[in-house]
């Protein structure tokens, strides 16, 4: 018997950490896709926060709601190679700012060139999550009152780590 078709998508990025903005496009991703891949681009060229175990317990700790959402980690490959491998035929990126419509435009079409089979699928967030990212969240890490402020930007069990982890490095 043959299986049914199953439209399979990759949402990437760094998730260091996971923020209000990155769940968004997962639940709107999810909602298009069979499967959503949501899965980390590990580039050893920045020092991340978060390790990619700690990035994964949080991803998977704010998409329990999503029984057709996977949580994974790529490193050293493009990311439209790695969508290949998993069997996707789909990429899903998002689109806040113009510089950001530039990049993914030219994204687009070197990933064509590349596995020309691959679609990719731009979402633009609402307002509230257009200027969120995780580089604003751990920025905000430290003056006084920080954590009533990112408490905003990023979903519960995020700051939970966050708290869990600023309290340790605290003592």
């Amino acid at each position: 018997m043959a299986q049914p078709y199953l439209r399979r998508a990759v949402y990437a990025g760094s998730f260091d950490p996971p923020t209000n903005g990155h769940l968004w496009m997962i639940r709107e991703a999810q909602a298009l896709f069979d499967e959503l891949i949501v899965a980390i681009g590990v580039n050893p060229e920045k020092n991340a926060t978060y390790t990619v175990d700690e990035r994964k317990t949080m991803l998977r700790a704010i998409t329990t709601n999503f029984p057709n959402v996977r949580i994974s980690a790529f490193e050293n490959q493009f990311l439209v190679n790695y969508a290949k491998s998993v069997g996707a035929e789909y990429i899903v990126r998002g689109i806040r700012t113009g510089s950001d419509y530039e990049y993914e435009r030219s994204m687009r079409y070197i990933n064509h060139d590349l596995q020309p089979n691959i679609a990719t699928v731009l979402l633009m967030p609402p307002r509230e999550y257009a200027e969120v990212s995780s580089t604003m969240v751990k920025g905000m890490v430290g003056p006084q009152n920080w954590q009533e402020v990112i408490r905003r930007y990023v979903p519960d069990a995020v700051y939970e780590k966050i708290m869990q982890d600023h309290l340790y490095s605290a003592r």
